[in-house]
């Protein structure tokens, strides 16, 4: 591919007031990239005055989303999984090997554009189908510090260290990446474990605990549900591209036993099929103890009144259940990763949330009433200490910091491991 020159010789900026951090959002599903990114980088502007972070993005919703003052994206073409497995390009009607080379380049154009001092890669080390390893290569030149961000769990071991081994990424590991920060903590789960990693690139590793999530000011214009002005539950599904079985479950459950004390809000999504959407609402309208909104970009406000939360367990939602210290029954999908099965169990084994599983691909309704039941008495996460749980953003800053005080120098590829 055609390498474009960087608009002026030399590193990247190194005055700390002009200091320059870029993201680099994998988001071929769902909203957990983006919103993980959006809180690193209005955390990073927060920092110290005159920080700019550029998130470079796939996601269709992403300009419905409110940055911090510092913070802009470039939307680069988005692609979307298909139910086999495979991708195509998402808007454009071209295939995906032209999408993703399309893709490349703007990430590359970008990357030497912008000139970071800073650049964060989420969750793969080499992008979707490899596409920012020449960005890597010519920003590593340029004596950019490099760090790869991954959430608490990836998928269950032995699937995480096949698919690795497939994409090169413990290779790229070595090869590319200053830092590897985990945004968990490894007495919860330790989502590189099951990977044979050079002792040098472990040395990399930092766990700075979970992302605290704040309370975002509230439009004037939101309306929400009459439910929400008493007690009720938060029904959250993410995204909502996947959370058909979820929703179903708690409405059949509503319909099973009207008695159910706690009243409940769903909340779709933006990526829910619409007619399964219609579905739902249909029968929500028939429950007076059921209430439904398509999409909240704010819900961490809804979730803040509400007085316990249903969900599925990503990455995200887990957080804000933590930072927000709702009594929260996890309800994770195992398909077609174990990841949040995986975190549920760990969060329940250490009393901080309560999980339902399906029953051998079978969801009764009155197991689900029985667990909405028992949701407003079970106890909330604070009542468990674990130190350094909320502390990621915190252990972020401080790292940023200190990469601005002692900037790296440009050096070649990272040697071979000890």
């Amino acid at each position: 591919m055609q390498a474009f020159p960087f608009a002026a010789a030399g590193p990247p900026f190194s005055r700390q007031s002009l200091a320059r951090v870029l993201i680099y959002s994998h988001d071929t599903f769902g909203l957990g990239h983006l919103r993980r990114s959006r809180a690193i980088a209005n955390a990073l502007v927060s920092e110290r005055p005159g920080v700019s972070v550029l998130i470079i993005s796939g996601s269709p919703v992403i300009g419905n989303f409110e940055f911090g003052s510092g913070v802009d994206y470039v939307r680069i073409p988005g692609v979307t999984k298909l139910p086999d497995g495979d991708y195509r390009s998402l808007n454009l009607n071209v295939s995906i090997d032209d999408a993703t080379e399309l893709r490349e380049t703007i990430i590359l154009q970008t990357a030497e554009s912008f000139r970071p001092d800073l650049f964060i890669v989420d969750k793969e080390p080499t992008g979707f189908r490899g596409e920012i390893v020449p960005a890597l290569e010519r920003l590593q030149q340029h004596g950019c510090r490099l760090v790869l961000g991954i959430r608490d769990v990836m998928d269950e071991p032995a699937l995480l260290a096949t698919e690795w081994e497939r994409k090169g990424a413990v290779e790229a590991l070595r090869r590319y990446y200053d830092e590897v920060w985990v945004y968990g903590l490894s007495e919860i789960y330790e989502p590189l474990m099951a990977l044979d990693l050079p002792r040098d690139v472990e040395r990399r590793i930092a766990y700075t605990g979970y992302l605290r999530r704040e309370i975002p000011q509230r439009s004037a214009l939101t309306r929400y549900p009459k439910l929400t002005k008493s007690p009720f539950a938060l029904v959250t599904t993410g995204g909502g591209g996947d959370g058909d079985d979820l929703i179903d479950w708690v409405v059949s459950a509503y319909e099973a036993e009207p008695e159910i004390e706690l009243p409940a809000v769903v909340v779709f999504g933006p990526f829910v099929n619409r007619d399964r959407r219609r579905g739902f609402l249909e029968r929500i309208a028939r429950h007076p103890k059921l209430d439904a909104i398509a999409f909240d970009t704010k819900i961490e406000v809804l979730m803040d009144k509400a007085a316990a939360i249903v969900a599925m367990g990503g990455y995200n939602t887990f957080c804000e259940i933590l930072s927000l210290d709702k009594r929260a029954l996890i309800v994770p999908r195992t398909h077609p990763r174990l990841e949040q099965h995986i975190r549920a169990v760990e969060a329940e084994r250490l009393g901080l949330v309560r999980m339902l599983s399906e029953d051998r691909g079978k969801r009764d309704p009155r197991l689900m009433a029985a667990a909405l039941r028992q949701l407003p008495n079970q106890p909330r996460p604070s009542d468990v200490y674990i130190p350094g749980l909320l502390d990621g953003l915190d252990v972020i800053r401080a790292r940023f910091a200190d990469a601005l005080d002692k900037p790296r120098v440009s050096q070649p590829i990272h040697q071979a491991a000890e």
